[in-house]
């Protein structure tokens, strides 16, 4: 079976998430997804970005660096053995790639979670799109920041017009047909 590097690149975060912890069935999906029962990490963007990334803010710049950290933490762990699964808005083509850089052939699935502005503003839990369209927040993706669409992802899903189960089935099927899970 094929080493797994799998990287979503989402405009909606808590579906991503929430997509994530569905899909992969958190630990129990570990062994079953891990090639040689290796261990999977998630790197969620927001704990990296408090642990990992402290003080680095929304700028184009520090949003590059905070991706590339990720990226070389999620390189390092599928070059020990492991699966990454990184859940980070990442809204530059350029910074993607880049990271896309760091793996092996074959290593690196970006799937894009499609998901239209409106929707992700209704989903918004923490109130950033809200703050953002009175003024109070600046440079966000979306609003007042670009979100390049994502050219080259091995797998695009509908973050709105399709069902949490559906899209996991697409991601599955996927990752079977590309010999990295077994049926």
């Amino acid at each position: 079976m094929r080493q797994l590097r799998l990287v979503i690149t989402v405009d909606d975060y808590e579906r991503a998430l929430a997509f994530y912890r569905d899909a992969l069935g958190m630990r129990e999906y570990a062994a079953y997804a891990a090639p040689n029962g290796g261990r999977v990490t998630l790197l969620d963007g927001d704990i990296v970005r408090t642990n990992l990334s402290k003080g680095l803010g929304f700028s184009k710049e520090d949003r590059d660096t905070n991706i590339l950290r990720i990226g070389f933490v999620a390189a390092e762990i599928v070059r020990h053995g492991g699966v990454a699964l990184c859940a980070a808005i990442s809204p530059y083509d350029a910074t993607r790639q880049a990271v896309r850089k760091l793996f092996g052939e074959g290593q690196f699935v970006e799937v894009f979670v499609d998901t239209p502005l409106e929707v992700c503003e209704e989903r918004d839990v923490k109130g950033l799109y809200g703050q953002a369209r009175a003024g109070k927040l600046t440079g966000m993706t979306g609003v007042d920041d670009a979100y390049e669409r994502p050219r080259g992802a091995e797998l695009t899903i509908s973050g709105s017009g399709e069902t949490l189960a559906r899209n996991v089935r697409k991601l599955e099927n996927y990752l079977v047909e590309a010999g990295f899970l077994r049926n």
